[in-house]
């Protein structure tokens, strides 16, 4: 399998560190470098990888574990609830449902929500961005599909005033200190022995037109793209999302299924074969990184890829990683 997933990453001119997940025993296969400057090599233990839109179901989960312990309170709220009780300045907040915002069908469409705009932003600026440029674009109708970071940047503020603690602080507790996760982080709180990798294209040659992800860029996207991990502690949360540790099955079909989503959209990831596999892709504005994963929803087969390097658009990044779950298990997963 390692010779495999190496000269298929070499054949499709991509760099970058994997978990291949093989009848439930997660192993991690990496090629190239992370930092080709400072020859620090893809699946080096100091190297976290950005996850990009793969951080959005662990937001969303973090909802929904609040959603559980409210229930019984005062404070109980569903899917079904206006974001108008978080957000009333918040332009058609009355017509928006928490559900929507989960599954971006809020008709929120604000516009260069990666562009670096060179301000370290604190949770509540962002979130505060997020509202006034949300309110400078008239919306689409809630019920519309746009997929836009804005949604949940906005989470990522209702979670703080709920619990009355950061985003941060919700993260590391019940994400990070509930798995027991060595290696993830939001970006600001990366030790300095730990880096982030540059992000290549090929182009001719190897390793061509770094770019990393500054810490500006990072702080905008609280909730919605600031998470870096690693693949195998990314695999660690994919099956906690399902296992009790931070969601339980009832929890992530009723995450995974919410009344809103009008595509296999629902909660930060896709589902498909009749709900047997799940995905994510992502990346970030100006950078080259392809972050993508696709599992049997039993946790038991598929592929977290975070390529550092890659070649071509987001579908041939998922066509690399589709020749490598064929590999895995044949006529089990989807091209896209």
């Amino acid at each position: 399998m390692r010779n495999y997933v190496r000269n298929v990453l070499a054949q499709n001119n991509s760099r970058g560190s994997t978990v291949i997940i093989k009848n439930g025993k997660p192993q991690q296969i990496s090629y190239g470098w992370a930092w080709y400057g400072k020859r620090i090599g893809n699946g080096n233990d100091s190297v976290v990888y950005p996850t990009a839109s793969l951080q959005k179901v662990v937001t969303a989960a973090m909802v929904v574990q609040l959603m559980n312990e409210k229930w019984h309170t005062s404070e109980r709220f569903s899917q079904n609830t206006k974001i108008s009780r978080w957000y009333p300045e918040l332009k058609n907040a009355n017509n928006i449902t928490l559900g929507q915002l989960i599954n971006h069908t809020s008709g929120i469409n604000a516009v260069n929500t990666e562009a670096d705009r060179g301000i370290n932003y604190s949770e509540d600026d962002a979130v505060k961005w997020a509202i006034d440029n949300a309110n400078a674009i008239n919306p689409s109708t809630p019920g519309t599909y746009f997929y836009n970071n804005t949604n949940y940047i906005l989470l990522a503020g209702i979670i703080k005033k709920i619990s009355g603690q950061s985003y941060e602080t919700n993260f590391n507790n019940r994400i990070v200190n509930k798995l027991g996760l060595a290696n993830t982080y939001l970006y600001q709180n990366i030790p300095s022995w730990k880096t982030d990798p540059i992000s290549y294209t090929w182009n001719i040659k190897n390793y061509q037109d770094p770019e990393y992800i500054t810490k500006t860029q990072a702080s905008q996207l609280v909730g919605a793209a600031n998470m870096f991990t690693t693949p195998m502690d990314y695999y660690k949360i994919q099956v906690g999302l399902s296992n009790g540790a931070i969601l339980n099955k009832s929890d992530f079909h009723y995450l995974t299924h919410l009344k809103s989503r009008a595509n296999n959209y629902s909660g930060g990831i896709y589902l498909d074969n009749n709900d047997t596999i799940k995905s994510a892709y992502g990346n970030l504005g100006r950078t080259h990184f392809g972050i993508w994963f696709q599992m049997t929803t039993d946790n038991r087969n598929g592929l977290i890829m975070f390529l550092n390097q890659t070649a071509g658009d987001e579908n041939a990044q998922k066509q690399v990683g589709y020749q490598i779950l064929n590999h895995i298990k044949p006529y089990t997963f989807i091209a896209g």
